[in-house]
């Protein structure tokens, strides 16, 4: 494998490190430079050799209660993603695939891992309306929503752009996000491992049970 060092505007093309506009062909990278090293593999992951600490996020979840992801997801296998409920395609396949993928681990590892979802459109998602987006993927996952700086400031430590959502001349609103997970691992609680938007079920099947375990996929 070999070690890549790249900002955000090269990780466009390499790693999909771009803020996606569901539902339209809009994308951008983020305008800020983070520096990332990573040891790429033949598939759509990223292994990182600087990860990413867990962000101190404390936000509300969909029984409207304060979540706080440090303690939350302390000592579990954890993929972290930023969308939202009323994106028609790159969210809803991304959690979907993730879902089915997770469906093919043994019970054991299934209950070991975390999913957690971030809306970065919290005015429209509510606890309610998150929770009910949620169930039709999978009753497990974990839907957060709450202040927007404070959502995008947790994204933008992880090198994941999001802007706060904009409606369109059609009256439509979008909102602008960067579409990969990030994998945490058990062991460290750091982010260690990024997968992009091209990432498959097969991708994702072949690779969680290595991520419950904290080792590189």
């Amino acid at each position: 494998m070999r070690t890549t060092r790249v900002t955000v505007a090269a990780l466009a093309v390499a790693t999909a490190l771009t803020l996606t506009a569901c539902g339209s062909e809009k994308a951008e990278n983020t305008g800020s430079v983070t520096q990332i090293t990573g040891q790429k593999k033949a598939g759509t992951a990223t292994v990182l050799d600087r990860p990413f600490d867990k962000p101190d996020l404390v936000l509300t979840d969909t029984t409207g209660k304060p979540w706080n992801l440090r303690e939350q997801t302390k000592g579990r296998p954890t993929l972290i993603y930023f969308g939202y409920t009323n994106c028609p395609d790159v969210c809803p396949l991304t959690m979907s695939n993730v879902a089915v993928a997770k469906k093919a681990l043994p019970k054991a590892d299934q209950d070991k891992l975390q999913v957690v979802f971030v809306t970065t459109d919290p005015e429209r998602d509510t606890p309610d309306s998150l929770g009910a987006w949620l169930r039709a993927q999978d009753p497990s996952f974990t839907g957060l929503t709450g202040d927007f700086a404070t959502i995008q400031a947790a994204a933008r430590s992880l090198g994941i752009g999001i802007e706060a959502p904009k409606k369109e001349a059609d009256g439509s609103v979008v909102s602008m996000h960067g579409a990969q997970v990030i994998a945490f691992s058990p062991k460290t609680d750091e982010g260690y491992v990024l997968y992009g938007e091209g990432t498959t079920v097969d991708d994702y099947t072949k690779d969680l049970p290595k991520i419950i375990k904290g080792e590189n996929p």
